[in-house]
């Protein structure tokens, strides 16, 4: 579904991805694992077309999108979900699912009901809030609604952007076992994640990213074993310690 070939990218002068190559194939869970400024948020922006490659190649579903404009992206069938959750706060909940759904609204309202219906059976929350403004959700809230708000487009192809950021545990948990729901359902992920266990914990493959570079990647169970990942990511030195 999406490939990536020596990919580079950055921020004008500065070289943030460094030959980064890697696949998503349809239907499975894939994560990216890695440091804060390892370039996790520059690979999913440069995939989505917010930042520009100066070198490589990524082809989505056969279409080179690199050459295509970021607005254009979504209605090919990959939408991300962006860390933070960027939802419009003087809108409702139920505007901004709308709004993510502007790609099929050409399908008729009778589309549209029946994708709103289906974020409020995934997340039963949104229908109690579906008339209250966005800003006063709380976190956990939040990033249900821009889960929602990308899946209103029917994509192939969700990435999320550390969607575990600032929520309690509980409300991890709850997050997680939706995206897990999402890729039974048929639709796949790609998963940029700090919290490595939890993430490589429902993935089924995963790719380790250090200063820009893929230095380790397999099946997320070999992660989850490997000693030199455990160390870096998962803290199992600070857990023998004690």
């Amino acid at each position: 579904m999406l490939k990536i070939r020596n990919l580079e990218s950055g921020y004008g002068k500065i070289k943030v991805l460094k030959h980064v190559s890697m696949h998503v194939d349809p239907g499975e869970i894939v994560t990216i694992i890695g440091a804060n400024g390892a370039g996790k948020t520059t690979l999913l922006s440069t995939i989505a077309g917010l930042v520009k490659a100066s070198s490589g190649a990524a082809e989505f579903k056969g279409t080179n999108i690199l050459k295509t404009k970021a607005a254009v992206i979504p209605g090919l069938g990959c939408v991300m979900v962006p860390e933070g959750r960027q939802v419009f706060a003087t809108m409702t909940v139920e505007e901004n699912l709308l709004l993510g759904g502007h790609p099929l609204q050409k399908q008729g309202k009778q589309v549209m009901t029946e994708l709103l219906e289906h974020q409020y059976e995934l997340f039963a929350i949104l229908r109690d809030r579906k008339k209250q403004l966005a800003g006063t959700l709380s976190g956990g809230e939040q990033q249900m609604l821009a889960m929602g708000r990308a899946l209103m487009s029917r994509p192939s192809l969700v990435m999320m952007d550390e969607p575990s950021t600032g929520l309690a545990p509980l409300i991890v948990k709850e997050i997680f076992q939706i995206i897990v729901r999402l890729r039974d359902e048929g639709n796949t992920v790609l998963l940029v994640e700090q919290n490595a266990k939890a993430a490589l914990g429902i993935a089924d493959r995963g790719y380790v990213l250090e200063t820009g570079k893929i230095i380790v990647q397999g099946p997320a169970e070999d992660l989850l074993a490997n000693q030199d990942v455990q160390r870096a990511y998962l803290g199992r030195e600070k857990v023998e310690e004690k």
